[in-house]
């Protein structure tokens, strides 16, 4: 149990002398009252020693780690996994206008023609959860799924809505749910990063900053794994200089360090300290971990990995290598998922490329024991209309998509504490809105810390004289879907 009302370490500062200090050097009661007054700003500093030490949780957690599966461009929840049979019978008609007046989008005109799913849906396992035969693997594990219908967002753009899902804001300079989560808990892994992230194709249109520690101490920044050549750039040593001798240099650099940390307090030197001897470790960490090809074959064909080729199956399977090894928060990003045109062969082939592999990743995990301290999410950053788009990427003429849509889309969630075999929310008979269980962006981050055993309310930083958090001040934990 963590008694604090919020988060906050305090390394030693040349805000932290005396009032006798103060008056001893001359300087007196303004200089004393401006020193009170920048304390109240100054940012949390981590412990000097290991700034990324475990740290008890607010309660009991149900998740020691989260995997984050993030679909950049937004998947079409209409395709996928909410079904709308009207949309099938009416396809091609004008939408009724009590749906769109007022409707502001993307890139959707005067023409708002309303358009069914080419793909079929049927009942999978024995909860029934409806899917689309675009996702026959992840049908497979239908019953481990909580299948979330009613998420919305407040940003409609694809980096503004992919900042607001990652850091509760559609600007970037906040932290990430992952930095925020290893601020709250730090590592049980000394030998490897607290938050990994893993990419397959281009990074979505919020850059590094879906990976940021913002504003917290840069030691909670994920680090990004590279899928060709070096795992993690400059963890090599240089041409003739062997293990010995970067520990030489690495103590000789820690001594210094050492010591402008104890003459300033700077985070940011703690920080790199930690940095540096993370690197080392990972060194030697690093390489086993990275090699897939020590999976029998049997899991690299249950995961699709073909042994040296970047793809989402192998970032999967290095994922569930990460959560075995005790790492904190493992991000995949995925990309193109933005299908204005041509959704048909598109979306088809964005399935075919995940489907197999993050069932596999749900199934591995509760084969080993894994999947009920493993929580495992899934999503894009908003959702698509029920409404045909007929532009591609390049503003041409091409077979039909779907615009933006912030009002409602739908994630799933998997293990680490919540109900599998669920669907939670709905929404109206065509998709435009959410009729039943509303899930704001802020409470689903509210419920991630929740299950990580992190009361969100109280995870707080203080920066720029307020205090603030991964929620900002809203969320509710989603209680109803709590095992």
């Amino acid at each position: 149990m963590h008694p604090e009302p919020r988060r906050r370490d305090h390394a030693p500062t040349f805000l932290d002398v005396t009032r006798r200090d103060f008056f001893a050097h001359g300087l007196g009661i303004p200089a004393a009252a401006l020193a009170g007054l920048l304390a109240r700003d100054l940012p949390a500093a981590p412990p000097a020693t290991n700034p990324l030490a475990a740290r008890p949780a607010h309660f009991p957690p149900r998740a020691r780690s989260l995997i984050h599966l993030h679909m950049i461009g937004g998947p079409s929840q209409l395709d996928l996994l909410d079904p709308k049979p009207i949309l099938g019978r009416l396809d091609g008609q004008e939408c009724p206008s009590r749906f769109v007046d007022g409707l502001k989008l993307a890139f959707i005109g005067k023409d708002k023609v309303l358009m069914g799913s080419p793909f079929a849906f049927a009942q999978h396992g024995q909860s029934g959860i409806e899917m689309s035969n675009l996702l026959p693997h992840l049908a497979g594990v239908a019953d481990e799924l909580c299948v979330v219908r009613s998420v919305h967002t407040d940003e409609i753009n694809h980096g503004p809505a992919q900042m607001f899902l990652h850091t509760g804001f559609g600007r970037g300079g906040r932290p990430t749910l992952g930095a925020w989560t290893t601020y709250g808990l730090g590592s049980v892994n000394e030998d490897l990063p607290a938050y990994v992230v893993l990419n397959s194709g281009p990074i979505g249109g919020g850059g590094a900053q879906l990976w940021s520690s913002g504003f917290l101490p840069s030691i909670h920044q994920g680090v990004q794994f590279r899928s060709s050549g070096e795992p993690v750039l400059f963890l090599t040593n240089p041409p003739g200089q062997g293990r010995a001798d970067r520990r030489r240099l690495l103590d000789a650099l820690g001594e210094l360090n050492s010591l402008a940390l104890a003459d300033t307090g700077d985070p940011e030197i703690a920080t790199r300290i930690g940095q540096y001897e993370m690197a080392y470790r990972m060194q030697a960490s690093v390489p086993d971990l990275v090699d897939l090809a020590s999976e029998s074959q049997e899991t690299l064909d249950r995961y699709g990995v073909v042994p040296g080729k970047p793809s989402f199956a192998a970032n999967c399977l290095l994922a569930r290598r990460l959560v075995e090894r005790g790492v904190r928060f493992v991000q995949l990003f995925d990309a193109d998922w933005d299908h204005h045109g041509d959704l048909v062969r598109r979306l088809t082939g964005k399935c075919k490329e995940v489907d197999q592999a993050m069932a596999a990743l749900v199934a591995d995990l509760r084969q080993r024991g894994l999947l009920d301290e493993t929580l495992v999410v899934w999503g894009g950053e908003f959702g698509r209309t029920p409404l045909a788009q007929g532009i591609d990427q390049d503003g041409k003429a091409t077979a039909r998509g779907r615009d933006h849509l912030k009002a409602a889309f739908t994630m799933w969630l998997a293990g680490g504490g919540v109900k599998g075999g669920v669907v939670h929310g709905a929404t109206d008979e065509f998709g435009f809105g959410i009729v039943e269980k509303p899930v704001h962006v802020h409470d689903l981050n509210a419920t991630i810390l929740h299950l990580l055993g992190m009361e969100h309310t109280k995870l707080t930083f203080r920066h720029q004289g307020r205090e603030y958090r991964l929620t900002d001040v809203h969320g509710t934990v989603i209680r109803d879907i709590l095992a």
